[in-house]
This record gives structure tokens, C-alpha cells and sequence, in this order.
């Protein structure tokens, strides 16, 4: 008798496994038509940009001299474009306004454009770092890596190296490299994106997405490794050192759901309202950690630039906000947001995906997003301006607005 409550009981656990099991991958295909419809709307919508009000503010980013020269990106660029091969370049060369620029993905199972590291020859890949570079702050340069080495301790942690890997990571190029005429390039994989726009010697470094699921590698190849500590710990030391009256301000909620992100891939003409507490409400040592924190995210870019970019953000620092939902103490997951005229950052403690299925957040998945406002992610708007100075045809279907 009581072997057969065991195997009954078996049985059933079985049934249950099953049938758990089968409910997940038949969910699959209807998410994944969910997130192929998305993407469809996003990209058939004219860009916009991400606003507060469904309407970007004009006169914010103008076409000027930075003096900080471009040409070392511009010359890595070109080396590495003509260590390709005719059918590479074929797909990785595109229009410099091509819609190409909005088919980013941090997810893992989006297909991408372009060259694959996976695929280029050790002097390729030389190359093609050579570029990033010349275009990131050494700080970037080494988040980006480890990042894509991290992907690499995720397919050693899933046995899923089909769909992640360090080397699944693909560059594409918009335009021709120049001097003086638009162009950029993109690099797009699962939890590094960076779309990098370069006009003469202005640069518009987004949207950058920044994550990592585990954040810390405690074995395998890249032990040690380790991302995105000082973008957290940062974060809660700003929230930490507001008083009762100022942290009530900040707060949207005491707690947090599994994502709350709001501007990740294809979600490029968010409306979103700034929320917190208002930068002018701070003290100067409130604004001084503010202003760190947000360095942090800026400083990715290579200094002179990142120099540039930050004294764009000083002129708006009274319209900035700074908005926290969830915990803070030493452990806890929250999520925050950066919101200003000229630059929205997210920072997200999200639920785990390939490590696990649960509806709670961990600090072992993060995601970061940083964006430019009203229009000129992709340097969109300096694009325009540039399409208008020299009598470039615009229409609703016009591909400066794509």
C-alpha cells in the first residue's frame, strides 16, 4: 500500500513537472509574438524621442565646435571597415539615417546586423575593440568587456552556449567614417548596447544599455569579474543622504516590482513625466553626489567628450529629478531614475531570467539605461539640423525621422 502512494505520489509530482514545464514553452512562442508585434509598432512610429509631454522641447542641442577632436574614432573605424570582407561590409555598412540605429536589442534572442565577433578573424576583433577605444574612457572600455565576459559565465552557467557567449556581439557601421559629415556605429548583444553618432567633433553617445545577469562571475573562466557595483552603491548613497522631507519627495513606492525600466529596446518615443524631487531641493554636497552619479554613466565615453556632455547636464542641473522606488539599505533592490531636459539614466535591481524563474528582483541582475531626451538619441536631432543646413529633402517619411 504504501508503495503505491509513493509511485502514485511520484506520479503525480511528475504530472505536475510536466505540466509546469510544457505551460512555460508553450508560453514562449506567445511572448515572443508579443515582443515581435512590439518592436513592429515601435519601429513603424516616426522617432520622437523620449519626452515628457508626447512633444520634444526645440532649441536644446544645437550643431557647434566641441574642440575635442573625433578623428582617432574616425580613423579605427575606417581601419577596421576595410578589414572586412565585401559580404561582411554588405551587412554591416548602413545609411547613416537608416532605421537600422532603433534595432537594438538587450535581450539575447533578438537577430542582429552587422559583423559578429564570433565570426571575425583575431585581427578583426583587434581591430574592432581599437574602435571602441578610441571612443570610450578606458573605465568604458573595461565595462564593455566585462560585460560580454560575463555573458560568457552565463553560457558557462547555462550549458546554453548557442545564446550566450562573450563573442556574440555584432558592430555595425552608419555611414561613411568622416570629418565633417554624419556618420556612427553600433554595438548591439545581450545587455551591452551602445549607439555611438558622431557630427565633426560633436559626439551623442545613446542610448546606451549597461546590464548583467550574474553581475559577478564566482567561478569559471572570468572569475572575479565583476560590473555595474559603483552605478548601485552610488545610487544609494545619493537616496541615503536626503533627509525624511527630501527621501518623501524622491520616493514613488516603498517597494518594487520584478522590472521597472521603462526605456529599454523599442522604447524610443516613451512619454514620461519626471518624478522625485527636484535637484534645486538639494543641498550642494546632494548635488555634488547627484552630479557623481551621473558622471559615472556619462564618464563611459572617452573624457573630453564625457567633459562636454557634462557641462550640458550642469546647465540643466535645476531642471533635473531624481526619482527612487524601493529599498534602501545596505541590501536592498530598488530601482532609480535620472531625468532631465538633455539626459534620462534607469538603474533596475531586476527579477532573474536566465538564472532562475522568480518574480523578485535580485541585486544579481541589473539593467541601465541612459538616454538623450527631446529627440536626439542617435544624434537625431543634430542630424536634422544638419539635413535642413544643407537642403536635405524632409517629409513625414523622411529618413532623419525614422
Amino acid at each position: 500500500m504504501k508503495r503505491l502512494l509513493v509511485i502514485g505520489l511520484c506520479v503525480g509530482i511528475f504530472a505536475l513537472a510536466v505540466g509546469i514545464t510544457g505551460s512555460l514553452f508553450s508560453q514562449r512562442p506567445h511572448r515572443a509574438r508579443q515582443q515581435q508585434q512590439q518592436r513592429e509598432q515601435s519601429l513603424a512610429e516616426p522617432f520622437q524621442g523620449v519626452t515628457t509631454t508626447g512633444k520634444a522641447k526645440t532649441g536644446l542641442f544645437k550643431i557647434k565646435s566641441t574642440g575635442v577632436s573625433t578623428e582617432p574614432v574616425r580613423v579605427a573605424a575606417q581601419a577596421f571597415l576595410e578589414s572586412l570582407s565585401k559580404e561582411q561590409v554588405s551587412r554591416t555598412k548602413f545609411p547613416v539615417d537608416d532605421l537600422e540605429w532603433r534595432k537594438w536589442d538587450n535581450r539575447h534572442r533578438y537577430p542582429r546586423q552587422g559583423v559578429g565577433f564570433n565570426e571575425m578573424s583575431q585581427k578583426q576583433r583587434k581591430l574592432a575593440f581599437a574602435m571602441l577605444r578610441a571612443s570610450l574612457s578606458a573605465k568604458g572600455l573595461k565595462k564593455t568587456q566585462d560585460i560580454m565576459k560575463l555573458n560568457g559565465t552565463l553560457a558557462e552557467l547555462t550549458k546554453r552556449f548557442d545564446e550566450y557567449g562573450e563573442w556574440l556581439y555584432w558592430i555595425t557601421i552608419m555611414g561613411e567614417p568622416s570629418a565633417n559629415k554624419p556618420w556612427g556605429w553600433q554595438l548591439d548583444g545581450h545587455h551591452v548596447v551602445i549607439n555611438y553618432f558622431v557630427l565633426g567633433d560633436q559626439v551623442v553617445m545613446t542610448p546606451v544599455f549597461m546590464g548583467s545577469e550574474p553581475v559577478k562571475a564566482e567561478s569559471g573562466k572570468f572569475k572575479g569579474t565583476m560590473v555595474l557595483q559603483k552605478e548601485q552603491n552610488k545610487g544609494l548613497e545619493l537616496i541615503k543622504s536626503l533627509n525624511a522631507t527630501q527621501r518623501a519627495d524622491a520616493m514613488i513606492r516603498s517597494s518594487k516590482g520584478p522590472t521597472n525600466n521603462l526605456t529599454e529596446a523599442f522604447r524610443d518615443n516613451v512619454v514620461l513625466e519626471y518624478a522625485g524631487i527636484k535637484a534645486s531641493q538639494l543641498d550642494a554636497q546632494q548635488r555634488e553626489l547627484l552630479l557623481e552619479l551621473i558622471s559615472e554613466y556619462v564618464g563611459n565615453m572617452d573624457a573630453g567628450h564625457a567633459q562636454v556632455k557634462m557641462s550640458e547636464v550642469k546647465q540643466h542641473l535645476d531642471e533635473t529629478y531624481f526619482a527612487w522606488m524601493g529599498g534602501t539599505t545596505s541590501n536592498s533592490v530598488y530601482y532609480y531614475r535620472i531625468q532631465s531636459p538633455v539626459i534620462l539614466i534607469e538603474f533596475d535591481h531586476q527579477r532573474p531570467i536566465a538564472l532562475g524563474r522568480s518574480g523578485t528582483p535580485t541585486r544579481n541582475h541589473i539593467h541601465t539605461v541612459v538616454r538623450t531626451p527631446n529627440g536626439n538619441d542617435y544624434g537625431k536631432d543634430l542630424l536634422r539640423q544638419h539635413y535642413l543646413k544643407h537642403h536635405h529633402a524632409t517629409s513625414s517619411n523622411s529618413p532623419s525621422r525614422k
